[in-house]
């Protein structure tokens, strides 16, 4: 607790004792607490959430402390919401917590389940729930489909009251405004909470009938065996973003200068894709391959990404190699899919003048096509220490005129689409390099070349390439962005 900010702490303890005040009626003696059942659902949620503890299940177990829901929503459709309360308690204090404070988690995570479970049984009890359950005694069928709504209900409030206090104590702890801290946490939590409430709602309807409640684990099981499956998925999907973020960092201290760029990029590779109408899966793999694009930096030497002044031809060859170093980089990275082909030919121009191989046209992928269009305009949009960045009309404009011979009409007015319907918060006010420009640092070699306008590659086009500072002042040097 110690460990944990003083705002946060008086909000767990704020919540305990809410929580406690929420569960003490079902202590008080002619409670009629049904001791039975509430025994029952606590040894099984403490069962389901004991694995976690030990290494022979280890990171295996499907899900986290306090976080099998179906079993605590069956709670809430069974018992008193006094009872159904104490469900969750002893699941959540002994569960399995990956992060520091150990001890606060654990009783933040048991007082807010507390105080969820509690608030889905009083709206289930409310719209006359446990009555639709029916029960073992003869003539007590449920009543269907009647008995969907209350479920339903008890599952938004423990959505809505779960979502809130995740948010609040996100707020308390990260000190971010309120708006901030809940934003999208509903949404994403709605559907699978509902889902759970059927779940809880079929296992309450057997517990209740004369099959009893060894019936209702026939639901319990498949429930517990879908979670450990969409666990793994999310597991496996956390170690992709690991991976994508390892190699980023990499880059990113090899070469400063552009730090930020690639996420940037990888935004407007999904604003290309989404005005396009590519599927998720799609969308989702085009954003590592805007990601990833520059990734093949890390075979480039140090001395020539960070060289002072113009580079000369052979530097400019070297340089040009590190698409195929980014493909060789991620080749062995099953899940990137169609992204290490946009890696390997984002440099590809329409005209046949890119490189490393001078495709044309369709021949260039589809994915790189996109990238390339996403780094040029974050190229020409973001401010560097040399020159401020440009704004986004401008640099639209510039992406139109070159499309055709650089760049995929399609895909350019697919971004012009996308950033006039979203807008477009880039980096134009942060200086990308580490270091805050000196007044008088001297410009890049190419783009004193031209007497106005973006930088332009020697074989005709925009040159979001090697441009590099004259002069012992200048910054480090970047790589094709």
């Amino acid at each position: 607790m110690r460990a944990t900010r003083g705002a946060a702490r008086l909000h767990i303890l704020a919540v305990a004792l809410c929580a406690t005040l929420c569960a003490l009626p079902a202590l008080r003696p002619g409670a009629g607490t049904p001791w039975t059942t509430l025994g029952l659902l606590t040894g099984l949620y403490l069962a389901c959430e004991l694995p976690g503890r030990y290494p022979l299940f280890g990171s295996s177990v499907p899900v986290s402390a306090g976080s099998f829901f179906p079993l605590l929503l069956a709670a809430a459709f069974l018992l008193p919401p006094a009872a159904a309360a104490l469900v969750a308690i002893p699941g959540s204090l002994v569960g399995r917590v990956e992060n520091h404070p150990v001890a606060a988690r654990r009783l933040w995570r048991a007082a807010q389940l507390a105080l969820t479970v509690w608030a889905a049984s009083r709206v289930h009890a409310l719209l006359g729930g446990p009555a639709a359950l029916g029960g073992s005694g003869a003539g007590r069928l449920p009543d269907l489909p009647y008995a969907l709504l209350p479920a339903c209900a008890a599952a938004l409030a423990f959505s809505l009251v779960l979502t809130v206090l995740d948010g609040s104590i996100l707020a308390a702890a990260e000190q971010l405004p309120l708006r901030r801290a809940w934003s999208g946490l509903l949404p994403r939590a709605l559907g699978p909470h509902l889902v759970h409430g059927l779940a809880g709602l079929m296992m309450a309807v057997l517990w209740t009938s004369s099959y009893g409640p060894l019936a209702a684990l026939f639901v319990l099981l498949p429930m517990y065996i879908s979670c450990w499956v969409f666990a793994q998925y999310h597991r496996e999907h956390a170690a992709h973003r690991a991976t994508i973020r390892a190699l980023v960092q990499a880059v990113d201290i090899k070469d400063t200068y552009t730090r930020g760029h690639s996420e940037r990029v990888g935004r407007a590779s999904v604003l290309i894709a989404h005005e396009l109408g590519m599927t998720q899966d799609r969308v989702e793999v085009l954003r590592f391959a805007g990601i990833l694009h520059d990734v093949g930096k890390l075979g480039v030497p140090t001395r020539v990404l960070r060289k002072d002044g113009p580079l000369t031809p052979e530097e400019r060859r070297v340089i040009e190699l590190h698409p195929e170093y980014g493909h060789e980089i991620v080749r062995g990275i099953g899940f990137l899919g169609e992204a290490r082909a946009a890696i390997l030919h984002h440099h590809e121009r329409l005209d046949g003048s890119g490189y490393p191989y001078g495709l044309h046209g369709r021949e260039i992928p589809e994915f790189a096509r996109v990238v390339a269009v996403a780094d040029a305009f974050d190229a020409m949009t973001s401010t560097r220490s040399y020159r401020p960045g440009r704004p986004v009309p401008v640099a639209v404009e510039e992406l139109k005129r070159c499309a055709g011979t650089q760049f995929d009409p399609q895909m350019v007015r697919a971004l012009a689409r996308g950033v006039e319907r979203h807008g477009w918060a880039g980096a134009g006010s942060a200086v990308t390099a580490d270091e805050v420009p000196h007044q008088n640092q001297a410009r890049p070699a190419i783009e004193d070349q031209t007497a106005a306008g973006p930088p332009r590659h020697p074989r005709g086009g925009l040159d979001v390439g090697a441009a590099r500072p004259s002069g012992r002042s200048a910054p480090p040097s970047r790589l094709p962005e």
